[in-house]
């Protein structure tokens, strides 16, 4: 057998193998890029390294752009857009202020975790609504 044989096969295990331990779908079209390859030079030997290169280049351009078009808009959309988005979670939520709203900072408890707010001067106990946020930081208006 021929080394670009092996080298094909062994980039597409590769990828392959990849793609299983991160899984993203990303991997995986890379590793059939290079698996045509592979077959292409089983099958025609000869191809000079750079060509094949090449066609693995253009394979792999391809098989993303087939993936990102029919594959991922295909894709179920979740019951839950929120659930790793903590924040995004909380807007809308009404709590109450466990501590005054001071030059524009202050803080809430939600459940068992404590957040910092932004909004208006408010004291401490007031009813507030969770409109927005970032990181660790919901921006909130009174009730």
């Amino acid at each position: 057998m021929r080394w670009d044989v092996f080298a094909w096969a062994a980039v597409a295990l590769l990828l392959f193998a990849a793609e299983a331990m991160a899984p993203g779908a990303f991997m995986l079209w890379l590793g059939l890029a290079a698996a045509a390859v592979f077959a292409i030079v089983l099958l025609v030997p000869g191809i000079p390294l750079l060509v094949q290169v090449g066609v693995f280049v253009v394979l792999s351009f391809v098989s993303i752009q087939v993936y990102q078009r029919w594959f991922r808009k295909r894709e179920r959309p979740s019951d839950q857009p929120a659930l790793n988005r903590r924040t995004a979670a909380l807007i809308g939520r009404v709590v109450a202020l466990d501590r005054a709203i001071v030059d524009g900072r202050g803080r809430v408890q939600i459940a068992d975790a404590f957040w910092d707010v932004t909004g208006p001067e408010l004291p401490a106990g007031t009813q507030v609504r969770i409109v927005g946020g970032d990181a660790m930081t919901l921006t909130v208006e009174p009730v």
